[in-house]
């Protein structure tokens, strides 16, 4: 009897989590059309620039609040190191974005799933079964399905191609780190040191390309970095209250928004190479998380008589 409230527990979190992670999904939806429909104008460093400082502006109330206690870590290497990844993977993925029609990037983008099986494997020394080896091969043939090398077309290998992969294999190290962090620190200051280390790191990028905004303009890139921020804590809220395996399949839904976007304000129709490279990328990647958290709670349940003695 006295165990019956946990999975009613449970279920509550993941539904919270499953809440948070589907307006992670609009957010990104709609931050992706503003990066495409200014990028003729602004480049991709420009825009990461003012997404930053946007983004430092709505949680200057909060740093102002709590000072001392927004910047509290025991762990600034991993901080610096994500917002380093997370700066030079933002400026990739803006480039991505303006070049390719909006499902195509975004359909690679989720391939930071698979970058985590090396990873696990090459940085973190972790023992990576025949299993997650093969959905993460599997995944990686769906890239080549999309990009398709030497066929020539539109999704041909090019530099926005590589510059969206390079980018996911960056954001993997930094979704890496946010659940290192999430265990012992708070959204706030998750959310603070990547806003002020994101806008300083930025700012080499903003020079070299440097253009003042109209006013239309300004007010968009400020909308755009205002909807980025509130994505990024969309989805370190539902990744921090529900299981991985139960909040993945929500994440898709940012190919369902992106491709609906791109469609209706851009004109871009996927492709059927797109679909079907998309869709074994999917399969592969949830499989991989699925695969982690069943792995997960094995070694908890193992390690349960251990502690009993």
């Amino acid at each position: 009897m006295s165990e019956a409230p946990a999975p009613t527990k449970a279920l509550s979190t993941n539904l919270q989590g499953a809440l948070w992670m589907l307006g992670s999904a609009v957010t990104f939806s709609g931050m992706t059309v503003l990066i495409k429909f200014l990028g003729s104008d602004y480049p991709a460093a420009l825009q990461t620039f003012y997404r930053q400082a946007a983004g430092l502006v709505v949680l200057l109330p909060l740093i102002l609040r709590h000072r001392s206690a927004a910047f509290a870590t025991s762990r600034p290497a991993i901080m610096i190191f994500r917002s380093l990844a997370g700066t030079v993977g933002m400026i990739l993925s803006f480039y991505a974005f303006q070049k390719m029609p909006l499902a195509d990037a975004n359909a690679l983008s989720f391939t930071r799933t698979l970058w985590l099986v090396p990873l696990a494997a090459f940085v973190v020394k972790e023992q990576v079964g025949p299993l997650r080896i093969g959905a993460a091969i599997a995944g990686f043939v769906g890239v080549l399905v999309m990009i398709r090398p030497g066929a020539g077309g539109e999704f041909a290998v090019g530099l926005p191609a590589l510059a969206m992969l390079a980018s996911a294999f960056l954001f993997a190290f930094t979704v890496t780190g946010m659940k290192v962090l999430t265990r012992d620190h708070s959204l706030t200051v998750i959310l603070v040191w990547s806003a002020v280390l994101g806008l300083a790191l930025s700012i080499p990028g903003a020079i070299l390309t440097w253009r003042i905004p109209d006013m239309k303009d300004f007010l968009l890139l400020c909308a755009m970095g205002v909807i980025a921020t509130a994505n990024q804590a969309c989805y370190v809220k539902g990744m921090s209250l529900g299981d991985a395996a139960a909040m993945a399949p929500i994440d898709y839904t940012r190919l369902v928004f992106t491709a609906a976007a791109g469609f209706f304000l851009f004109a871009e129709v996927p492709s059927r190479w797109t679909l079907l490279g998309a869709g074994i990328v999917v399969v592969s990647t949830l499989f991989i998380t699925f695969r982690e958290q069943q792995l997960a709670r094995s070694a908890r349940l193992t390690a349960v008589p251990e502690i009993d003695g």
